[in-house]
């Protein structure tokens, strides 16, 4: 019995075949994805480095996608650093790209600037459980006025769920009411919004974009970001080490974190909503090649600026373009530095200092990232560079003591590029999916 297991990308169509029994690595290919002409033409070339033996026996086919977009949120609460960042927390975990946020009553130039966003779903929260339903009420009716039509999941306060169903039934097609990503002040309740929102993305929003086709053909299974990080649930569980993977795209750069994230030391006060132990974060102005441009912005002074805005200019014109000499690789090395350090740097929590009347306050906002055990490359900058372990240790050089980055972590890569697979069989096929994890995971030594 063997497996197929694709991603199919925003720049490039991945295939993984593996042996079930025994579990086993076959082999990788990977080709252009081809959004224009379909995305079996990119599956099926990428197949072509298999022998017909090679893919004969396979009874298993599943895929994880972030083409065409890959699935967009507008994540909608009460108040910004509560309902709204526990909403966020959730889109963000189900493998989504979160286009924009809201806080308190929608406004008319809100709701024009969400059609504008043109996002996939809409996540709707805000009240504790018991607590206010005013605010949700007024945003369900406000949505179901406005003339969106996209789906909405409703994960806010109970007392008033049914009746923001009844209101947005009327005018929006696809409603699911779950669990409240915030049933009390300070806790977080995210799994089953998750759960719905992948749901929703298999049943409804494939169809939209058009990857009905591929769910017919192989499987689609989730988001590729959500692949990503169920891999790294299966390492976080099967070694018991903290863990933070750094996935460098073509379009984003994700980071995803397993960890409490707690001050480390005593006498430090955390702020703010509790974090999520399998966190995630995307960064959508930083990716090798579809956002290049941005990226630009955060690389510190360079003396080779203007040849670096000429090579961006050409991968506008060619986004699979692939380094061909020294100088070009020398540029991608500057990208993809920028993408590690940036994403870290947004992930990860910081120290602030406080005076009181008593004295010296320490103030902890977000995750402590400082003594996690295992920092893990991917993507495709990381897992084609010839010094993976170079541009992570440049990535992780951060001079502020108060950013709560990673410090000492062992460094490995994901060198056979197959987290994506891994995390499409951890749920069915943990044995093999473990196996998996043996082979790819290669030691880079320590920062």
């Amino acid at each position: 019995m063997k497996a197929l297991l694709i991603d199919f990308g925003s720049t490039y169509t991945k295939v993984t075949l593996v042996n079930l029994d025994p579990p086993a690595l076959v082999g990788t290919s990977r080709a252009p994805t081809t959004i224009e002409t379909g995305l079996l033409d990119g599956l099926n070339k990428a197949l072509e480095a298999f022998s017909p033996e090679q893919l004969d026996g396979i009874t298993v086919k599943k895929a994880c996608s972030s083409a065409a977009g890959g699935l967009k949120i507008v994540a909608i609460g009460l108040v910004p650093e509560l309902t709204v960042k526990a909403a966020r927390e959730a889109a963000l975990g189900a493998g989504a790209r979160v286009m924009a946020t809201y806080a308190y009553t929608l406004s008319d130039e809100e709701l024009d600037e969400i059609k504008e966003l043109d996002p996939d779903l809409l996540l709707l929260s805000g009240g504790t459980d018991g607590g206010d339903r005013k605010n949700i009420l007024e945003n369900a009716a406000r949505i179901a006025e406005s003339g969106l039509s996209v789906p909405v999941v409703v994960a806010g306060n109970k007392s008033a769920a049914s009746d923001v169903k009844k209101i947005l039934e009327k005018r929006i097609p696809h409603v699911v009411v779950t669990r409240n990503v915030m049933p009390e002040i300070n806790v977080l309740q995210v799994e089953p919004a998750r759960r719905a929102i992948r749901e929703l993305y298999l049943q409804e929003i494939t169809k939209a974009k058009g990857l009905d086709v591929i769910q017919q053909e192989v499987g689609l299974a989730m988001p590729t970001p959500l692949a990503v990080m169920k891999a790294g649930e299966l390492f976080n569980k099967i070694s018991g080490k903290e863990v933070v993977i750094v996935d460098v795209g073509g379009a984003t750069t994700d980071v995803h974190s397993f960890c409490d994230g707690r001050p480390r030391k005593s006498g430090i006060v955390l702020k703010g909503l509790p974090e999520p132990f399998a966190k995630r974060t995307v960064e959508g102005d930083l990716g090798m090649r579809v956002s290049l441009q941005t990226l630009l912005e955060v690389i510190e002074e360079n003396d080779d600026l203007h040849a670096l805005r000429e090579y961006v200019d050409r991968i506008k014109r060619e986004r699979s373009l692939i380094a061909a000499n020294e100088r070009e690789k020398y540029f991608d090395r500057i990208f993809a530095t920028a993408c590690i350090r940036e994403a870290l740097l947004r992930h990860s929590g910081q120290l602030k200092e406080l005076f009181t009347p008593e004295g010296r306050l320490w103030i902890q906002q977000g995750k402590d990232l400082t003594e996690i055990d295992i920092l893990i490359g991917t993507g495709g900058a990381l897992v084609f560079a010839d010094d993976a372990g170079s541009l992570l240790r440049a990535g992780l050089r951060l001079e502020n003591p108060l950013q709560l980055t990673p410090r000492q972590p062992q460094l490995m890569l994901d060198h056979k590029y197959v987290l994506y697979a891994i995390g499409l069989l951890a749920e069915d096929y943990p044995e093999t999916a473990e196996v998996l994890l043996q082979e790819t995971l290669k030691s880079l030594g320590r920062i």
